[in-house]
Parts: C-alpha cells; structure tokens; sequence
C-alpha cells in the first residue's frame, strides 16, 4: 500500500494533512550532526506531526508514528509513503 507524499511551502499546521511534508530551515542545526531534522511531517494514518530526519526523507529509513493512538509504520521512496506490511 502506498500513498502519495505532499510538501507544504508555508508553515501552516492546521494545512497539515495526512502525509504531508514542510522542510526546516536551518536544518544543520537541529538534532544530530550526522543525521539532522529536516523537515515536519504529519503521519499519513493519523495526522500527528513529527520531526523526520534527513535519512528518513532521503534514504527511506522507516518510521513509526508517535501518536497514542496509532502505531503506523512507514518509509518513504521519493514522493511515495510506503506501509511496512503486516507480519
């Protein structure tokens, strides 16, 4: 299962919706030095938003969201959301 990813030119979180992107600036300066939040993300099931890394955006890292109520596990490929299939 895969979804289209959605950037976001103007930090409006109220715009956020599921799947959407808005890159950082000053992006070496936030988290860690080798692997730095680059961006805001809201999780494509439920919404949350989240910090994501550079290698998450990048290099498809998986993810799973931090909300309370949903434990969705994902990656991205390029502008795609990819879903950890069940195991």
């Amino acid at each position: 299962m895969s979804a289209d990813l959605q950037f976001l030119e103007e930090w409006i979180p109220e715009k956020m919706d599921p799947g959407t992107v808005f890159m950082l600036e000053n992006q070496a300066k936030l988290g860690h030095a080798k692997n730095p939040f680059v961006a805001v993300m809201s999780c494509p099931r439920c919404g949350a938003l989240g910090l994501i890394t550079r290698r998450q955006l990048y290099s498809g890292d998986l993810m799973i969201c931090g909300a309370e109520s949903c434990s969705a596990e994902y990656c991205l490929d390029g502008e795609n959301i990819c879903y950890r299939p069940p195991q």
